[in-house]
């Protein structure tokens, strides 16, 4: 069976585009299969990131003069299990690290801290503020910056290795000037014939056809909208172990579930009321991970998505926080799960 990796690699090789920062390690399999309740003891950075006085823009001139292509702000929490993954399944790898420490600097930010940051543009706001600004609802997040200071690539959520190698080139060979990093992967596997391959079914899926408008009238529950692919190692995952749990199942009947092949011609009509297909959808989106979920309101207005690796305990979350409308009160997801605790 081709996976993710193997067809980005093969096509990256097939186009021409540059490898040398990505290996053909294989995937470790905690990377998908793992518990991600928040961890006991408090996580650790590498030595190697960068121990700065959160002068943005101090550490991008650092980065510049020492021929690096830019600086990434990572922003984690002490005990969030993803970005242990980060830490131990994608740095611990030689090539990504040697790769990582080459062509970048790394400033972690706590989105709880409450120390002062000077921000690219001069502003001065504390960690935790910085962290709301730039959207983190899921940790790790990081946001790729140019030798100008541009945002080149974000990254929200735990991404395997091979996915994130191919981000690390993206930034670091200019890609990013030319091209979105959803095309950039879709040309590498765009480069062989792709076979969409069948979907996992869930009862709790509706059939088509995909008229989701809610622009004229609101749907009585809120929409969660599947994008998977077939041969897709994380979307089995997805559906043998946080899918085939009764509590998020009995969660998701509070849903309109739909699933879509990102890859495929269906027809569908967005909750905007655009009339489109499931991939030229997922294209408009910026989608480049499989599985992604996105959750709308029941007006058709997006509001989270799990486009990174995601497990049991965070998608129970996300789905108790859409049910529970706490995004009417709460539009910054991180504080809302501290003031309402499982």
């Amino acid at each position: 069976m081709l996976t993710a990796a193997t067809v980005l690699f093969a096509g990256l090789a097939l186009l021409g585009l540059p490898m040398s920062g990505l290996g053909d390690t294989p995937e470790p399999s905690e990377v998908f299969e793992f518990e991600d309740f928040p961890l006991r003891e408090p996580l650790t950075h590498p030595t190697w990131f960068k121990q700065s006085f959160l002068d943005l823009p101090w550490d991008l001139q650092e980065a510049i003069a020492n021929d690096k292509r830019g600086i990434i702000v990572y922003f984690g929490q002490q005990r969030c299990a993803y970005c242990k993954l980060l830490m131990t399944a994608n740095f611990g790898q030689n090539d990504i690290s040697h790769y990582t420490q080459t062509h970048f600097d790394i400033i972690p930010i706590d989105i709880w801290g409450i120390d002062e940051v000077t921000d690219l543009n001069g502003e001065t706001l504390t960690e935790r503020e910085l962290a709301i600004r730039e959207n983190t609802n899921f940790t790790p997040s990081l946001i790729f910056y140019d030798a100008h200071g541009t945002i080149a690539l974000r990254l929200r959520g735990y991404y395997p290795p091979y996915k994130f190698r191919a981000a690390l080139e993206f930034v670091a060979d200019g890609h990013y000037r030319n091209e979105s990093f959803s095309a950039y992967l879709e040309r590498a596997s765009g480069a062989l014939a792709f076979d969409p391959g069948e979907l996992n079914d869930e009862s709790f899926f509706a059939p088509p056809p995909y008229a989701l408008d809610r622009s004229r009238f609101p749907g009585e529950r809120p929409l969660a909208v599947f994008f998977e692919q077939g041969d897709c190692h994380a979307c089995d995952v997805l559906h043998a172990q946080p899918l085939a749990e009764p509590t998020i199942t009995d969660m998701l009947d509070r849903f309109e579930n739909i699933q879509l092949n990102i890859h495929t011609e269906t027809p569908v009509i967005t909750p905007s009321g655009e009339k489109t297909t499931a991939k030229d959808w997922a294209k408009a989106l910026g989608l480049f991970y499989t599985p992604s979920i996105l959750f709308f309101d029941e007006r058709g207005r997006e509001v989270i998505r799990l486009d990174s690796v995601v497990q049991f305990y965070r998608l129970r979350n996300v789905l108790t926080y859409i049910a529970n409308r706490g995004y009417v009160n709460y539009p910054d997801y991180q504080r809302w799960r501290v003031d309402n605790p499982p």
